[in-house]
């Protein structure tokens, strides 16, 4: 048998019980944050949280060796929202419920006070901070969910797919190109467990994709491999759906020469005015050449180029 109205009107048959409702209304907080706020000892304020746990008035979570407790709001069943309703009209306006609302504010802003005191003292190690808990450029992630979930992305040279991993999630399907065997072998371990994401083999110049069958087209770090890029942009432009765009990442110009043998490049990075031209004589429109900022860890060349075209709206 569920909770009776009975069973809900004699847990709020008591004023601290009340109390502590009115607070966790409002935020979500720990025993001791109760304790400072109500002014009543640990083993009070447990004994009540356990009373108003057990006939659904709170709910809890775990956060490391601290629990935090909330009521639940528009998750109350109807009758029980209907009853505290009233018993808020009585209580909220009482001398204690109002001097506990005073010194919860006072506990909320001293845990503005500490976060405040810790970015105060950690602003100069923040970075490495972060890096060392989340990686390396985790704010490009970011605007990853303004991504349209509906789309279909190609990975255009996808390599061992580590960028199809990322985006996998935010989108309906990913669909991943390199024409090198190994590649394709080890993007398949890494993509093994993404469902959305389908692994083809084909060159850039030739790629094994239907016209108009992406939204959207990724050509990331592959431009110094290849002979004739302005190939691989009219291709690109073939399978992208009129107005849909295709995105560049890749290097700036510059004098690293041993890169053609260590790495096999072609092209010592790329200018604005060869790649734009490249790209317009493609078929694409609305051409943009942005630096990327560099990660000052890197030993790399210069600063990489993010570059976005847009198909033009017409029959190809």
């Amino acid at each position: 048998m569920g909770t009776t109205i009975l069973d809900r009107l004699q847990s709020l048959a008591d004023a601290t019980r009340c109390r502590l409702l009115l607070v966790l209304e409002r935020n979500e907080l720990s025993v001791s944050d109760l304790c400072a706020a109500l002014q009543l000892p640990q083993s009070t304020v447990s004994r009540h949280l356990k009373t108003l746990s057990d006939e659904g008035w709170v709910v809890s979570r775990a956060d490391g060796a601290s629990r935090y407790y909330r009521m639940p709001g528009q998750d109350l069943d109807p009758p029980a929202k209907r009853l505290w309703q009233l018993v808020k009209e009585q209580v909220a306006a009482a001398p204690a419920s109002l001097r506990d609302l005073d010194r919860l504010r006072r506990v909320l802003a001293q845990r503005r006070i500490q976060s405040d005191e810790f970015f105060a003292g950690a602003a100069g190690q923040w970075d490495r901070m972060r890096e060392e808990l989340f990686g390396s450029r985790t704010e490009l992630v970011a605007p990853l969910g303004l991504l349209d979930p509906t789309w279909i992305v190609g990975d255009l040279g996808a390599g061992t797919g580590q960028l199809s991993q990322t985006l996998a999630p935010f989108v309906s399907r990913v669909i991943a190109v390199d024409g090198s065997p190994a590649m394709l072998k080890a993007a398949k371990s890494r993509l093994a467990e993404l469902p959305n994401v389908e692994l083809r083999r084909g060159e850039l110049e030739a790629l094994p994709i239907s016209d108009g069958e992406l939204d959207l087209a990724v050509l990331a770090l592959v431009l110094p491999y290849v002979a004739e890029p302005i190939a691989v942009f009219v291709e690109a432009a073939r399978v992208i759906r009129p107005g849909g765009r295709l995105i560049v990442v890749d290097m700036q110009p510059h004098d690293h020469a041993e890169y053609r043998q260590t790495m096999g490049h072609l092209w010592q990075g790329f200018a604005a005015k060869q790649i734009v031209p490249w790209m317009e004589e493609a078929g694409l429109e609305s051409c943009r050449y942005a630096p990327i900022p560099r990660d000052p860890k890197t030993k790399g060349p210069g600063l990489l180029e993010a570059l976005e075209g847009k198909r033009k709206r017409r029959e190809w």
